[in-house]
């Protein structure tokens, strides 16, 4: 493959609630589920970029909208831990969230919420050129917009790559070119209007056939449930793909799979008819193994649990949510930064003060106890997250914290989206040149990633050996200690900046001075 398979479209977040029913509900004859157990999934075209990525040698790249919520960071969560590279829009309204409430593998009740659709953001000119260098692209569209995008589109419209296209009733036509369109039975019948009383059978290729000269697609496969596929291209005659073997199970998640299956085999240079046969054995095999519940066996780690204390307001992904849609609203810049912060110090907050120069608010990304012990070993952290994040939400010029439980803030930074992401200076590479991993996460909407100098001699492990070693935090500092972090003239977040977005306020004072920031570690 040349390039990474790309998925473009809608994702939702998945929870399957499971439970048991035993009795009803006193004040109406309705069950009541006792939750046992649940668990969080991508879905819409998360779920499709997690079933591509789950193929040995590949790379997958999801272009996607995340809102500035709680369920956003989630999904940014889950596509990171699966291995997708998340290149994401930003996205006015709420994460769209589908909750199935189950008992006994049956399914009660769906649950559906987040409102209506909202507005996807520009692409990056990043998204862009992933885009023109794919291997395949798989539009996956669930209708709430990202498919309507009309940069995508011409993006979508002018690649090489061969595009195959999942579509939705309440979206878009496919571009012109398109190589493959996989609707699902009900959906042909409501895009294209075929006469009633004709056999299932031309159904399917009637609407196949009208669907591909409308959008003058190279072909069609209709997808038929147990039954197979049914494939149109420019040759008169139909062609029947049955499945290898019918399947009783849950079928929740098997056009995602027959279609992300259909994308790869393109990718591999395999003709159109050889992809739908292979897409067609593998969503088979797919419900045959109990679907996405078997399909996603690895357990995915739970949100860190919220901190409640005074002003605890400004610890969590609400509160993170809260400040960078107002200050975004408002035309600023959003800052960030992260790091364990394990006995906060003088270089941290020389740090922090220097980030928060840079924009109209700072959100922290602050490691989670798990994830410092996994970086740092079993002996650390010294101070427990809850602590961290209240010290660090005190400072004046720390707007937001938000706990993270990857080894890597990546998955946070996919959500966050920052203008600017902030370390010490002891991160830079040989020659000066900064070295920092987040860099490349970063340039995905266009974001840059800088250092600031750092105080000399201030390190978390040197305090901790000094206390160790004598009983103490080791002899007192020389250097001047910064002043109390501050926020730079200007308005709180949320206020219209003084001179612009994007830009370091003018007067300010020089990064190099007696404020200069030591990294995090």
């Amino acid at each position: 493959m040349r390039g990474p398979v790309v998925v473009v479209g809608d994702t939702l977040l998945d929870r399957d609630v499971e439970g048991v029913v035993n009795r009803l509900c006193p004040d109406s004859p309705v069950p009541v589920l006792d939750e046992t157990a649940h668990v969080d999934r991508p879905g819409g075209a998360g779920l499709a970029a997690v079933f591509a990525a789950a193929a040995r040698g590949v790379d997958v790249v999801l272009v996607t909208a995340l809102a500035d919520d709680a369920g956003g960071a989630r999904l940014s969560s889950l596509l990171t831990d699966a291995g997708v590279q998340v290149y994401p829009l930003g996205l006015r309204g709420g994460t769209p969230e589908k909750v199935r409430l189950r008992a006994r593998g049956r399914v009660l009740l769906r649950h559906d919420r987040g409102g209506a659709a909202g507005t996807p953001g520009e692409p990056s000119e990043a998204v862009l050129r992933v885009v023109a260098r794919a291997s395949a692209v798989l539009v996956s569209d669930y209708g709430r917009g990202v498919a309507r995008q009309p940069a995508l589109r011409a993006a979508l419209a002018a690649t090489r790559a061969p595009v195959v296209w999942d579509p939705h009733p309440r979206g878009p036509a496919a571009v012109p070119g398109v190589h493959l369109v996989t609707p699902n039975e009900s959906e042909v019948r409501e895009l294209v209007t075929v006469a009633p009383g004709a056999t299932r059978l031309a159904t399917a290729s009637r609407g196949a056939q009208g669907l591909r000269q409308r959008w003058r697609a190279g072909a069609v496969a209709v997808t038929l449930g147990g039954d197979g596929a049914l494939l149109c291209h420019a040759g008169a005659t139909p062609m029947v793909v049955p499945a290898p073997a019918t399947a009783e199970g849950d079928t929740c998640g098997a056009g995602d799979r027959f279609a992300a299956t259909a994308s790869l085999a393109l990718a591999r240079g395999a003709l159109v008819s050889e992809a739908v046969q292979e897409a067609v054995a593998e969503a088979s095999a797919y419900v045959a193994g109990g679907g996405v519940a078997t399909a996603l066996p690895r357990p995915v780690r739970p949100l860190p649990p919220a901190v409640s204390s005074p002003g605890g307001e400004r610890v969590g992904v609400a509160a993170a949510a809260g400040v960078v849609s107002a200050v975004r609203a408002s035309g600023g810049t959003v800052v960030a930064t992260g790091g364990c912060f394990d006995l906060l110090h003088a270089g941290h907050v020389a740090t922090l003060q220097a980030a928060r120069q840079l924009g109209d608010c700072l959100v922290v990304c602050l490691n989670s106890d798990a994830s410092v012990a996994g970086l740092k070993g079993p002996d650390r952290p010294v101070i427990p997250q809850g602590d961290r994040a209240r010290l660090l939400a005190a400072l004046s010029c720390v707007d937001a914290v938000m706990i993270f439980d990857e080894s890597t803030p990546h998955a946070a930074l996919s959500w966050l989206r920052p203008d600017v992401w902030v370390k010490g200076g002891d991160y830079a590479g040989d020659g000066g040149e900064p070295a920092l991993p987040e860099a490349e996460v970063l340039r995905r909407w266009g974001g840059n990633a800088v250092v600031v100098p750092y105080l000399d001699g201030r390190s978390t492990t040197g305090l901790i050996a000094a206390a160790r070693s004598t009983g103490t935090a080791g002899p007192p500092l020389t250097d001047t200690v910064p002043p109390a972090c501050a926020p730079p003239p200007g308005p709180a977040p949320g206020g219209t900046p003084a001179d612009g977005p994007a830009r370091v306020r003018a007067g300010r004072p020089a990064l190099g001075g007696p404020g200069a920031a030591e990294g995090t570690r």
